[in-house]
């Protein structure tokens, strides 16, 4: 079997110990390719230094993550268009909305979402949205700028199914990692009426371990605790979650 964490923060100061066997260990366990979302200019050289040494299964992202959304949100807006300007990426990421330590950004984070977006549409590029706390700002933006043009990822998705079938209508697949392994995560409950060609899996490791992991570092190596969970849940091999969820995350990525 074959997966594809399709984010992960590998080059997180979270794994500097032991980023090599780490890796290593997703791959003996069927992960063999990783994409690689931006956070701000800060991560930007550890993220190219990941690439230089794994040129064939990292695979990475750029955008401004909406927590590094401050006062200086221009210079590292115009940061990641720069890096367009020097070389490609294979989406535009992670982007969005969060309101949970934070609202008094709300507005930059607005301006910087749609900014992305648009870059995006003009790269013919998936876009990789974070939404935390903020389902009803980040649709409303969404509604603004749907169209034809409009593809990628809902990471970490934790909404109810109202908020997945809406995701779905913008063209937009369902990033599942461990919160679908949660007792109380409750996306378990009506993951079941997702069709699987809608989903592609993830850790966004060091966070959110599955289930029996659960508050410890999540890694790469976790994806098929992901995948057995959805397997079990639509009563299908997990062969069959294998092939379709990889199969889902090549054609949004291009990979």
């Amino acid at each position: 079997m074959k997966f594809i964490d399709t984010h992960t923060h590998l080059y997180s100061a979270d794994f500097k110990d032991d980023r090599e066997q780490m890796i290593q260990r997703a791959k003996e366990a069927g992960v063999k390719e990783f994409v690689i979302p931006a956070i701000d200019s800060d991560t930007t050289e550890a993220m190219y230094d990941l690439e230089k040494k794994y040129p064939d299964e990292m695979f990475l992202m750029m955008g401004l993550h909406p927590v590094s959304v401050e006062e200086n949100y221009l210079k590292e807006l115009a940061h990641v268009k720069k890096q367009f300007e020097k070389r490609d990426f294979y989406a535009v990421g992670e982007i969005g909305i969060d309101l949970h330590w934070d609202s008094s950004f709300l507005k930059e984070q607005q301006y910087v979402f749609i900014e992305q977006i648009r870059l995006a549409k003009s790269k013919n590029l998936p876009i990789v949205i974070h939404c935390r706390k903020a389902f009803d700002e980040v649709f409303e933006i969404l509604e603004q700028e749907n169209d034809d043009d409009l593809f990628g990822v809902f990471h970490c998705f934790s909404g109810n199914l109202e908020q997945a079938k809406r995701i779905l209508s913008f063209g937009l697949k369902l990033g599942l990692g461990g919160i679908l392994t949660f007792k109380n995560g409750k996306i378990d409950k009506f993951m079941e009426e997702i069709p699987l060609k809608e989903i592609v899996l993830e850790t966004d490791s060091p966070y959110l371990a599955p289930h029996p992991f659960r508050g410890k570092r999540n890694e790469s190596a976790y994806v098929p605790k992901v995948a057995e969970r959805l397997a079990e849940i639509h009563n299908v091999p997990m062969e069959e979650i294998a092939e379709i969820t990889t199969e889902n995350a090549k054609k949004v990525f291009n990979l």
